[in-house]
């Protein structure tokens, strides 16, 4: 999982011997939000490398008031990839938020975030590194419409891979039943040379696909997986991989999305996180002979994961949109509970057989509209606290969860929160274990709990719902 240093003076030579013509920098905003600066790649020299640039940090989603807006962008040289998405040559980098008073870092920098979690493991003796390995499902689709005004409220999708025939004829009738499609071929897989386009744009930028499939939802459900790196570079990879196939998708005429429930009847996307801790070159998850070859340290990891996955929730189904995908008879756990091979249980431990550096746990009830910074970091956290605290949890459940979810055995169990509200009270009442080693800060989350509550739960609740013209218009 190590890389190699790049310098800024590697980067210099770089810009010198290719001819970059410019330098663009990256950074999330405290929701995911993709945002970029370009600068002329002649007009960057080293200083602007180790001083860093200055930005307009009030103009960003969750960021600084007004009154005191100045932040610095700081280039991590270990991030330079070719972005193929511009005309002109141009390399991108991710950048750190740092303060201007002492350049330290700022406390609602997620990427910052991600970096104190990893530290963390080190400084307490417990890892030398976490692996993170994620699986970001997406749909595309051919023509998306909406709009919420006083008079109107409305969405219109459109996907060729979920055309019915009808009177107007042009539908070959190759297509899948809803819920249908899991690794479906041509011609019912009408996705296949766009998933390979993005694929090769992924290499370019610097990921390392591993495949690449049509997913369980038939109106153009996908998937592509890319190789698992340390927490830090996982997430940079989460956000760079949205970025290609987004961009992608809207060069070859369709559009992508993220959103974790965008249809009515169909599976929804989902960002299943696979989790391992490593000392000295060694795998500390894997002990052959016990239950999934977990070590103890492992399965305390798994409590501490379980006890706090409501909390958790909050950063990692973190819209109104995630617990539409939440619910039961949809491929998405929502008892938490752990099992192995079982990919009903909100917990999976994958059968990797003797192979030690393969075992890992998987986190199934994250979705792609995370932050991947704040979901990652907050997982590790949590998993430390179960470590730190010998936290065991409830006995594994290996039959079909999915099959008694909503009967009286699965009302016994824990299950997870049934609405973005109670995912934030959950945040509410459960964040010591976030801000104890000063991983996430106290200003973090009230932030984040403030401008979702007022700015998501509100906003949407405040507006008639189209469903409640079908239930209620006649009364």
């Amino acid at each position: 999982m190590n890389r190699d240093v790049t310098t800024v003076r590697d980067i210099l030579k770089r810009i010198r011997e290719e001819e970059i013509a410019f330098i663009d920098l990256k950074f999330v905003d405290l929701f995911g939000g993709l945002q970029h600066i370009s600068f002329p790649a002649r007009a960057f020299d080293e200083a602007n490398f180790v001083r860093g640039v200055n930005f307009d940090g009030s103009s960003v989603r969750g960021f600084q008031a007004i009154s005191e807006s100045d932040l610095l962008l700081k280039p991590d040289t270990n991030s330079v990839f070719c972005d193929p998405f511009y005309d002109e040559p141009t390399l991108s980098l991710f950048c750190d938020v740092l303060d201007p008073e002492g350049h330290k870092p700022y406390t609602r920098d997620p990427r910052g975030v991600a970096h104190r979690a990893e530290r963390l493991i080190r400084s307490i003796g417990m890892a030398d590194s976490a692996s993170f390995g994620v699986e970001m499902e997406f749909y595309l689709f051919d023509d998306v419409r909406f709009e919420q005004s006083t008079r109107h409220g409305y969405y219109f999708i459109d996907s060729e891979a979920a055309q019915q025939v009808g009177a107007n004829g042009g539908d070959r009738g190759h297509r899948s039943k809803p819920k249908n499609a899991y690794f479906a071929a041509p011609p019912r897989d009408p996705s296949h040379n766009l998933r390979g386009k993005i694929s090769q744009l992924m290499s370019i930028a610097g990921l390392e696909p591993e495949m690449h499939h049509h997913e369980v939802g038939a109106a153009g459900q996908n998937e592509i997986g890319f190789k698992h790196a340390t927490l830090g570079q996982t997430a940079d990879n989460a956000v760079k991989f949205k970025y290609v196939v987004k961009n992608t998708a809207h060069r070859f005429g369709k559009t992508a999305t993220f959103m974790p429930k965008p249809l009515l009847g169909e599976a929804g996307s989902g960002m299943h996180t696979n989790v391992s801790l490593w000392q000295g070159g060694k795998n500390i998850f894997y002990e052959s002979g016990r239950y999934g070859d977990l070590s103890p340290l492992a399965i305390h990891f798994i409590g501490g994961v379980l006890k706090h996955a409501s909390a958790v929730c909050a950063f990692s189904a973190p819209t109104t949109n995630s617990y539409r995908r939440l619910v039961p008879g949809y491929e998405a756990p929502v008892i938490l509970v752990y099992s192995q091979r079982n990919r009903s249980a909100c917990v999976r431990v994958p059968f990797t057989g003797a192979n030690a550096n393969a075992k890992r746990i998987e986190f199934r009830t994250p979705d792609p509209s995370c932050n991947p910074y704040l979901s990652l970091a907050a997982i590790l956290l949590a998993g430390v606290d179960g470590v730190r605290n010998r936290i065991e949890p409830a006995p594994p459940v290996d039959e079909n969860i999915y099959q008694f979810a909503t009967s009286e055995h699965g009302r016994l169990l824990q299950a997870t929160p049934s609405s973005l509200a109670q995912s934030l009270d959950a945040l509410e009442d459960d964040y010591d274990f976030l801000v104890r080693d000063g991983v996430f800060t106290e200003d973090l989350i009230d932030a984040w709990l403030r401008i979702k509550r007022e700015r998501e739960i509100e906003y949407l609740g405040f507006r008639p719902h189209p469903t409640e013209f079908e239930l209620y218009f006649d009364t």
